[in-house]
């Protein structure tokens, strides 16, 4: 059961990240303004935050079943350790980096790396099936 769950969470993880690559690719506006939203409110912080946990203990606990264990544990627990590293930086912190990450993507760029989410997407959900 818990397995079934871990892949689903995995494969909609991938999904994901493919919509955020159309995203980028079709709305960068869209994309840069999402990115600016990052730690600008409490409620925004910790809810981004604690949702990127669960994919990450979803990679962690799938990686047995996967094609790549490796992969999916190193991954999992990077993205769980730097979730819970967020946890203890200040919120306004978080939010300054993801406004000058923001301003520092123009929209050109981030439909040049738009590809790079459809792949790392695709690559997540076929390493899970």
């Amino acid at each position: 059961m818990i397995t079934t769950l871990a892949k689903w969470t995995v494969i909609i993880f991938g999904i994901f990240i493919i919509f955020v690559g159309f995203l980028m690719l079709f709305a960068p506006e869209r994309a840069r303004a999402t990115l600016r939203k990052a730690g600008s409110t409490n409620f925004i912080n910790y809810t981004e935050i604690t949702i990127r946990l669960i994919p990450a203990v979803a990679l962690i606990l799938y990686s047995d079943f996967s094609k790549f264990p490796l992969a999916f544990t190193i991954f999992g627990w990077f993205m769980g350790i730097t979730s819970l590293i967020l946890y203890l930086v200040p919120r306004k912190t978080h939010h300054a980096f993801s406004m000058k990450s923001a301003d520092m993507l123009k929209p050109k760029y981030v439909q040049l790396i738009s590809p790079f989410a459809f792949l790392f997407g695709g690559l997540i959900i076929f390493n899970a099936i």
